[in-house]
């Protein structure tokens, strides 16, 4: 209790995407050497997660894609779209992050800890119910946020993601789910081209889906005032039982795939903005998940800044 955990295990460092691809184990390679030097890495708990199952996978997939992917991984296809690279172990990659984020929405319902950071990969938030994309196979958060309301019986809960890129496929599952609140906020216009401001969910989730489209150039004053003024407003008034995190660190102002000016203080004051509201509400869970992140010093010192403050809000639990 009143720890941090860090889910890790190596066989995300198998999902070979081949030479020359953004989106390799070498960012993992420096995240995890960053976290094990941090000044704070005595705060840390490391966890070997248990991969999730098919069954997991099809709380937000369909039953035909999440098994489609598996044979075709299997079978030894190598591109499910121009952009979504895999080898042989990337379906085993790919379970194994889903299941880091089940594995820590779990430990933190139950109390283990306090909140939770997973470093994973392949990363999740572009894979729609039916659809792998941008580097996505399985959309990890969107996995824990259903985990933890069919299987944790939670009424509530949030993901805000402050990727880059808009979370078309964590936006695709949950549009009409009211029980889930999606925050996205993104540059706009980006990679995938989805995520309009008037894009609110449909049905009884109208509401429980803002998008925040971002200018290029935009930085952490700009993000931390639609933080305060919008963000915390509708977390707080939606009353989450959890809070997920699609971590993605694409919009550092060193980033090559990205267009913002993000730094390491505006990504730590977004973090202590989303634990302080956590512990507002009477709980204080916060699941975080890697997403993007291309630049390698950048996403490691963006990491380490990010999890420096669910260290801080971890030390409030008595």
């Amino acid at each position: 209790m009143g720890s941090t955990a860090i889910f890790y295990d190596p066989v995300f460092l198998s999902h070979d995407t081949g030479p020359g691809h953004p989106e390799n184990p070498k960012r993992l390679e420096a995240i995890v050497n960053r976290l094990s030097n941090a000044p704070f890495h005595q705060n840390l708990t490391w966890i070997k997660p248990e991969p999730a199952t098919p069954t997991d996978a099809e709380l937000v997939h369909s039953v035909p894609y999440v098994r489609g992917l598996e044979e075709s991984i299997l079978r030894g296809v190598t591109y499910l779209d121009a952009d979504t690279v895999v080898c042989h172990d990337s379906w085993e990659a790919a379970l194994m992050a889903a299941g880091a984020v089940t594995g820590a929405v779990k430990d933190v319902a139950e109390g283990r800890f306090s909140n939770a950071f997973c470093a994973v990969r392949p990363p999740g938030h572009h894979a729609e119910r039916s659809r792998a994309m941008g580097f996505c196979l399985l959309n990890n958060v969107a996995i824990g946020a259903r985990y933890a309301i069919q299987k944790l019986g939670m009424r509530k809960a949030a993901i805000v993601d402050f990727d880059v890129h808009h979370g078309n496929g964590t936006q695709d599952i949950f549009y009409d789910d009211p029980s889930v609140l999606y925050i996205s906020l993104h540059m706009w216009p980006h990679y995938p081209g989805t995520g309009l401001a008037s894009d609110l969910g449909e049905g009884a989730a109208i509401g429980t889906n803002l998008n925040f489209p971002m200018n290029a150039g935009a930085g952490d004053a700009d993000y931390l005032n639609i933080f305060d003024g919008a963000i915390i407003p509708a977390l707080r008034a939606f009353g989450p039982e959890i809070i997920l995190v699609s971590a993605g660190f694409d919009g550092h102002r060193e980033d090559p795939l990205g267009g913002l000016e993000l730094t390491e203080k505006g990504y730590a004051a977004m973090t202590s903005r989303i634990c302080g509201l956590a512990w507002e509400l009477g709980h204080g869970r916060v699941v975080s998940a890697l997403e993007g992140g291309y630049n390698l010093s950048a996403l490691a010192r963006s990491v380490e800044a990010h999890v420096g403050e669910l260290v801080r809000a971890a030390r409030i639990k008595k």
